[in-house]
């Protein structure tokens, strides 16, 4: 069975940098495409998360967010099973609650849509106070 689970977030301050991890169980990553999402407060009922980063090995491409260009990065550990979301020179507007998720089925587009994506995570979220 295949399992995603999130890790930290937490509070900070505008300006400051936050890792996020995400540890897999029944997958090897280096296999599939990943991305990473959020969900803004207030924003619950809107049917798709944002596509904050989204990368496939198999392809050669990674997308990124506009938002988090040069911000954001992702990366991984493919001995841990674990995928990282290193976050830079966080805003209010990151404010979120952040999933990972895997493509288990080889939809990867390159257009980080969370349709494509088979697995979730639970979510961590990240506040970033002003």
């Amino acid at each position: 069975e295949v399992q995603l689970v999130e890790s930290g977030g937490g509070l900070v301050q505008a300006g400051d940098s936050l890792r996020l991890s995400c540890a897999a169980s029944g997958l090897t990553f280096g296999d599939y495409a990943i991305g990473w999402f959020r969900r803004a407060p207030g924003k619950e009922r809107e049917k798709e998360p944002e596509g904050v980063i989204c990368f496939s090995r198999r392809a050669g491409s990674t997308y990124y967010a506009n938002s988090v260009k040069g911000r954001f990065t992702i990366s991984s550990d493919n001995a841990k099973k674990t995928v990282y979301l290193q976050m830079n020179s966080l805003k209010p507007e990151d404010t979120a609650v952040y999933y990972c998720a895997v493509d288990l089925s080889g939809s990867y587009s390159g257009l980080c849509r969370d349709y494509e994506y088979d697995y979730w995570g639970q979510g961590t979220q990240v506040t970033v106070s002003s």
